[in-house]
Parts: C-alpha cells; sequence; structure tokens
C-alpha cells in the first residue's frame, strides 16, 4: 500500500489544471515534498514544492531529474499532448508520431528512469494518467491513450518484483484550462485527483475517477454500436 504521508512526490505537467490539483492534494496529504516538474518551471509559495525543469521528450532531461529527485518515492505521469479533435486521416503521420512520441514512448522512459529511484526507495508507487478515451477511439490521441493503458497493463506486472505499485487513473473532461473552449460538462480536478489518490492509497490497481469513465469501460462488454452508434445499421 502505497501512502502520500511524508512521501516524496514528482509530477509531471504540474503547470496544468490536473497537475496542480495533484500537487496541492499531496501537500493536503501530508507529502514532504513535491517535485512540480514541468518544460518551464514557475514559483511556487509552498516551501515542500521543489520546481523541476523536465522535458518528457528528451532522454537527456528525463535522466537529469531521476538524479535531481532520487529520493521520489510516488511518480505521477501526468504529461502530455491533449488534442483528442485531430481527425486521424487526414492528420499528417508525422504529426501522429508526435502523439505518440510523447503519450506513449516518453511515459515509457519515464518510468524506465524512475523504477530504479523508486525500487531504491522501497518500491513506492506510479500513476500513470489515461483517459475514458482509453477506450472509446476519437482521433490519435485516444489512440495513445490506449496504447498507454496498454503499456502501463504489463508494466504493472513487471514491477511487482521490485514491490513498486502501479495505478491507471482514467477520467472524462475535467475543467482544466486544456479544454476551456469545449462546451461540455466537466469534472472538478480536484475531486478527480482526489479519487485518483483515494485509489492509490487503497491499494487499488485502476481507478474510474468519473461517472463518464465507467460507463465508458462497461459499454467495452457491450457490442461496438453501444460505443459508436453511428456504426448501427
Amino acid at each position: 500500500m502505497t501512502t502520500l504521508k511524508n512521501a516524496v512526490v514528482l509530477v509531471t505537467g504540474a503547470n496544468g489544471g490536473l497537475g496542480r490539483a495533484f500537487v496541492a492534494e499531496a501537500l493536503l496529504r501530508g507529502a514532504a515534498k513535491v517535485y512540480a516538474s514541468a518544460r518551464t518551471s514557475r514559483e511556487w509559495t509552498d516551501p515542500r514544492v521543489v520546481p523541476l525543469p523536465l522535458d518528457i521528450n528528451s532522454p537527456e532531461s528525463v535522466a537529469a531529474a531521476a538524479e535531481q529527485a532520487a529520493d521520489t518515492t510516488v511518480l505521477i505521469n501526468n504529461a502530455g499532448i491533449n488534442d483528442s479533435r485531430l481527425p486521424t486521416l487526414s492528420t499528417p503521420l508525422e504529426a501522429v508520431r508526435a502523439v505518440f512520441e510523447t503519450n506513449v514512448f516518453a511515459q515509457l522512459g519515464m518510468v524506465q528512469a524512475f523504477a530504479p529511484v523508486l525500487a531504491r526507495n522501497d518500491g513506492g508507487g506510479i500513476i500513470n494518467v489515461h483517459s475514458a478515451l482509453s477506450w472509446l477511439g476519437t482521433g490519435p490521441y485516444s489512440a495513445t491513450k490506449a496504447a498507454f493503458w496498454s503499456l502501463s497493463n504489463v508494466l504493472r506486472v513487471e514491477l511487482l518484483d521490485q514491490k513498486t505499485h502501479l495505478l491507471g487513473a482514467h477520467l472524462g473532461y475535467t475543467d482544466t484550462p486544456l479544454i476551456a473552449d469545449l462546451d461540455v460538462p466537466k469534472e472538478d480536478p480536484r475531486d478527480i485527483v482526489a479519487a485518483i489518490y483515494d485509489g492509490l492509497e487503497a491499494g487499488e490497481h485502476e481507478v474510474l475517477a468519473d461517472e463518464t469513465s465507467r460507463n465508458v469501460k462497461q459499454a467495452l462488454s457491450a457490442p461496438l454500436s453501444a460505443l459508436y452508434p453511428q456504426l448501427q445499421g
């Protein structure tokens, strides 16, 4: 079981709306230190927050972060490209590859770099932030989230030997600046993060943090038309 009390947490994409909620809630739950990582560091008022420059697409930057944050006990892979509106057929292949590089391969790079760190710190935990779109195809973004979900299932088993717990977190639309222009119902990021941390501390392997993610996953056992009504004849 992984606890946030006295933990040393590293949050990627910490400047975003969900990332800030991960930082704030970790502090509320008693984290001793939070590395708030982003490509461009910002100032934080709480002395327990350590800004950490990190570009997850750069192996050199990831290696430097793993060295600097060698006391990390909980890694939160939150950073990523979030654009579910790109059409798959007409988006240049290079642009599709870029989304996969960030949302899949860079995530694996983070786990590979920090797995030895966590092993030295009694195992610890990893939170991989997925999406309800892991199970609902809406362009290259959802394809990357599906790949990341599958990758997490593989990594979860491999990490057992070093006693590192991996939690996959799924969520629907959340009220962050990244999707501010979308006119859809949105969850409060504080509620989403609280549900994810509750799952981590309870030893769960997967958290469906809102009704959207729960409904979409449940529909996977139904005919495809349950998720894609346009397929109905």
